[in-house]
């Protein structure tokens, strides 16, 4: 959570080609069987900025303030660039901390989306990080990825390190419409770790020069009831998860987004947005495909 939102309100080698309307067009996959399929979003940054395979916009954007008030297609300012290798495989997004502006991924289609009178709404979130938080990140919250419409505490999916541990402590927050999860408004930072929707993980893989792999899966959210389940993997092992809670999201899903690198600085590969919850064996699976360092989607 970096301060910026505090200013806002053995495996089968699979070949197919997706199906669908996919503005960035088509691509074959080196993904572990049945993950193919369920792909609806992959950026490796191994060509550019925009996404390789979108069901909605591709377009990475960048914009002055959280607010997106006048959003430019492509990176804007210092403080971000893309390396042509030295990546995951590949490219991959390098973030400093001169960037001081927020850069993002339209939710639209790319984060299939179910609202609250559906039946329900569940997905994965999948991307790689490269730093060292202690020595590279800057004394601030630092949000690596964000997604939501308004702001960091209504409707919001996350990873965040914090700002003051040391060494820092990474966290999957998932906290649904602010009426809903904090109605009270209580202070965030006030409140006991039993009343925040929030993953800690105080011991993590991340180190200069390795990959680390992250994932998010979540599923019953939207349905109405305290069923709502989110999980946070690093490397394929499960880190602990968010349940209990009536995980309501009411985006505009035309102007919700995916923010990247909030005061983030170090390298960023490979993110892909899938149709469901992965399971805990597919989560793994996708860990060791990715850790061979070929490419897990090829155009």
């Amino acid at each position: 959570m970096m301060e910026l939102r505090r200013l806002t309100s053995g495996l089968v080698l699979l070949v197919v080609v997706l199906a669908g309307p996919s503005r960035a067009g088509a691509a074959e996959q080196g993904l572990p069987e049945g993950l193919a399929t369920s792909l609806t979003f992959a950026a490796t940054f191994d060509q550019g900025f925009d996404a390789d395979v979108a069901q909605g916009d591709p377009t990475f954007f960048s914009a002055a303030t959280a607010a997106r008030e006048t959003p430019v297609a492509g990176p804007d300012g210092p403080g971000i660039d893309r390396i042509a290798e030295g990546g995951r495989s590949g490219g991959a997004l390098r973030f400093t901390q001169e960037n001081r502006r927020v850069h993002f991924f339209r939710v639209e289609d790319n984060l299939p989306f179910e609202g609250p009178d559906g039946d329900g709404w569940s997905g994965s979130i999948s991307y790689f990080l490269n730093l060292d938080p202690e020595s590279e990140l800057p004394p601030a919250y630092v949000d690596p990825i964000q997604i939501t419409q308004k702001a960091w505490n209504d409707a919001a999916i996350w990873n965040d390190f914090t700002k003051d541990d040391r060494p820092r402590v990474f966290r999957l927050g998932v906290l649904a419409d602010l009426k809903v999860w904090n109605p009270e408004n209580a202070d965030f930072d006030a409140l006991p770790p039993s009343e925040k929707p929030v993953v800690p993980v105080t011991d993590t893989p991340f180190a200069k020069g390795r990959w680390t792999h992250i994932v998010i899966t979540f599923d019953h959210f939207n349905t109405g009831r305290t069923d709502g389940e989110a999980r946070l993997y690093l490397d394929g092992e499960l880190q602990g998860a968010v349940s209990g809670w009536n995980q309501r999201f009411s985006w505009d899903p035309s102007q919700a987004v995916i923010f990247l690198g909030l005061g983030y600085a170090g390298l960023m590969d490979d993110l892909m947005i899938f149709d469901r919850s992965l399971s805990a064996d597919e989560v793994r699976q996708l860990t060791e495909a990715a850790a061979s360092g070929s490419p897990l989607l090829t155009p």
